[in-house]
């Protein structure tokens, strides 16, 4: 009888390996006791089922009955979905990288029984290749050492333990000014390839978050030279391989160094993020192409990323699609010349010269299709057949083995897709959209919340695993998107709920700033915390901007306190340093110098309303947008407090630092005082 334990596990990706040979365990007290008992030491493997070569490895060595058969002898093994724990992932992360050593997935850590780290990499091969050791000799050379020289293992336990406690308490710095967001934006641009856009060299990944920053900061300064990596960059991924010009959506990331070729996997959060940066975006630069390519995304979330409760009426948003289908990397979404002309017949010519289709193909002898010889659309007839064509092959695809999708729903994922959404149905008039981000919401307040906290995970019927801050702060953010969209102020509740659990249950009370993991969540070995971004934004960071723009709302000097207080312990002036927060950034400018936009009269009002959406459209970054009753009160912070409507209209104020512009009552004045202001 096997002792793998994976079969009773609800994430996708821990059912992969429910059969393997390895004596897999979940994460929990009693695997970690079992190592104990046994006196063993802990392999842990850290992965997500969209991972490409987490396949590779568990096809190479988790399927190997030879291979399998060392693990089990030697180590306690544990399986770890990393969407799951984001904290487990987090913590064994930082271990590696403190060892020198470049993290990602499969991580694959060795621990004390104790769940110490004391030894890990990322890919290990079946035989030495790539610069790697055979990971059969490592598994005998890593267990030998385990029990041989115990001191030297207590060594590398004590110094990494030691590490990660001074992670967790970073040296505090004096403040995010204009200055120091100035330099930080100079030293972004020499990491960006101003050709085919992204940062210099492969693989290429989209990186919202840094583009966002230095949108920011092109927003704030006027300065071109920040502008224009931005729409670059989001030109090249529009009309790269790594967007699927069939089915919509963005892929993780791309090999190479022109956005042709993806690791063809499809991740929630990298959608949702391009979203809310190309809306942006779009608003000042109306590029077409931006407005396409997010209908079209959108979309693609609503048909094929939806994940519906089985007992009521509510959906939210998946995780993922995989890379591979039927065992090969991007099988469901190549294509050769002969299938394009088998389908396309008389419009095939057209078609593959616009999508880049060749004899012998872009790809590993197919074609990936493409349109990065051009920055824009051809001219409507044009369009009208490729639309036609794509629609064709789109129907042809559909009959093809999909690849697998991870059908977790995750809190902190959904609230950037609920942001972004709801933000863009108000930018396009896309009413379905706010219906979508509020149903969402609604999933997850239903069937992810207990007790006023969040559960991180909810996959086939169950809601799991603590909620951790990035959730909270997502969510959070979330509440305050649909607040600015609908003025319902049960979103408003929703997101003051919310930062009140995160202050009592993540808040570091003696170093301030919050941590990863809650007060009560027993099995790591250390919270970690951090504001670093990476794929998603840091927590540390979403909260930032959440306090800000909740102590615009409400007056509440508590927001403003926590919010000063994350900033002083995450600034520094070190340029490097600087670059791996932008998100924190980009948030201190919602409590430094936010644009207020403080709306007066009845919500219901088709005035009041037409004003708000001009509001959302300007091109403006860290926007705080009040809609209130005539006879509300501003908190008297506020630069509007006290202000009136102007003959029973409805009508706005546009206020930056302490002093508003004059009272306006049409959208034509208030979409004039934005673009003045």
């Amino acid at each position: 009888m096997s002792a793998n334990l994976l079969s009773q596990e609800t994430s996708p990706y821990l059912l992969q390996h429910q059969d393997n040979p390895v004596h897999w365990r979940p994460w929990n007290d009693e695997a970690l006791d079992e190592a104990k008992k046994q006196n063993k030491p802990i392999l842990l493997s850290v992965g997500y089922s969209a991972c490409h070569w987490c396949h590779v490895m568990a096809h190479e060595s988790f399927e190997d009955a030879d291979i399998a058969a060392r693990m089990n002898d030697l180590f306690v093994n544990i399986k770890v979905d990393r969407e799951e724990r984001p904290d487990i992932d987090s913590l064994y992360q930082s271990a590696l990288a403190l060892t020198g050593q470049q993290g990602g997935w499969p991580l694959t850590m060795f621990l004390t029984p104790e769940g110490e780290p004391f030894f890990g990499g990322t890919y290990f091969p079946p035989t030495p290749r790539f610069g790697r050791p055979a990971f059969p000799e490592l598994l005998s050379g890593v267990a030998n050492a385990f029990h041989a020289q115990p001191d030297k293992i207590n060594q590398n336990v004590v110094a990494l333990r030691d590490a990660l406690t001074r992670l967790a308490n970073p040296p505090s710095g004096t403040g995010i000014t204009p200055a120091l967001l100035d330099q930080a934006a100079a030293t972004a641009l020499r990491l960006v390839d101003p050709v085919a856009g992204g940062t210099v060299g492969a693989p290429k990944f989209p990186q919202p978050i840094f583009f966002r920053f230095l949108w920011d900061s092109y927003q704030r300064t006027q300065t071109t030279a920040y502008r224009d990596p931005v729409v670059t960059t989001l030109t090249s991924l529009c009309q790269g391989g790594i967007y699927d010009h069939l089915g919509g959506g963005f892929a993780r990331y791309s090999t190479d160094e022109h956005w042709l070729a993806p690791h063809f996997e499809k991740m929630l959060y990298d959608n949702a993020l391009l979203i809310d940066l190309m809306t942006d975006v779009w608003l000042e630069t109306q590029n077409p192409l931006y407005a396409v390519r997010i209908s079209e995304t959108v979309e693609w979330l609503l048909t094929d990323m939806r994940a519906d409760h089985p007992d009521n009426a509510t959906f939210a948003f998946t995780s993922a699609f995989d890379a591979d289908s039927e065992g090969v990397e991007g099988k469901y979404y190549v294509w050769t010349e002969p299938e394009i002309d088998s389908v396309l017949g008389s419009d095939a010519a057209t078609f593959k010269d616009a999508y880049d289709v060749s004899p012998g193909g872009n790809w590993e002898g197919s074609t990936i299709l493409n349109r990065t010889g051009t920055a824009e659309f051809g001219s409507p007839a044009l369009e009208a057949t490729l639309a036609a064509c794509r629609a064709k092959l789109l129907a042809v695809r559909a009959d093809r083995v999909p690849p697998q999708r991870d059908d977790k729903v995750l809190a902190d994922w959904n609230g950037m897709l609920i942001a972004a959404l709801a933000k863009a149905s108000a930018v396009y008039d896309q009413p379905a959209w706010l219906d979508a981000a509020t149903n969402a919401f609604t999933f997850v307040t239903q069937n992810m919340e207990h007790n006023g906290r969040l559960r991180h995970v909810w996959c086939a019927g169950q809601a799991r695993h603590p909620g951790v801050i990035d959730d909270y702060a997502n969510m959070s953010r979330a509440a305050l998107a649909l607040y600015e969209v609908s003025a319902d102020p049960v979103y408003l509740d929703h997101a003051k709920s919310w930062v009140d659990v995160a202050n009592r249950h993540f808040w570091d009370d003696a170093n301030s700033g919050y941590f990863l993991s809650a007060d009560d969540t027993t099995d790591v070995i250390t919270r970690s915390k951090s504001a670093a971004d990476n794929a998603t934004p840091s927590g540390n960071g979403v909260m930032l901007e959440v306090l800000g723009r909740l102590y615009a709302l409400t007056g509440d000097d508590d927001f403003r306190n926590r919010a000063e207080a994350l900033i002083i312990l995450f600034s520094n002036d070190n340029p490097n340093y600087l670059l791996s927060v932008p998100g924190l950034l980009s948030a201190s400018q919602y409590l430094s110098d936010p644009l207020q936009i403080a709306i007066i009269g009845d919500v219901e009002a088709p005035l009041t309303q037409d004003l708000r959406k001009a509001a959302i459209s300007a091109p403006r970054c860290s926007k705080i947008i009040t809609v209130l009753a005539p006879g509300a009160s501003l908190p008297k912070h506020h630069p509007a407090a006290g202000k009136t409507q102007v003959d029973a209209l409805s009508t706005a104020y546009v206020c930056a630092g302490p002093t508003c512009g004059l009272p306006v009552t049409t959208v034509a004045e208030l979409q004039q005082q934005l673009l003045h202001g």
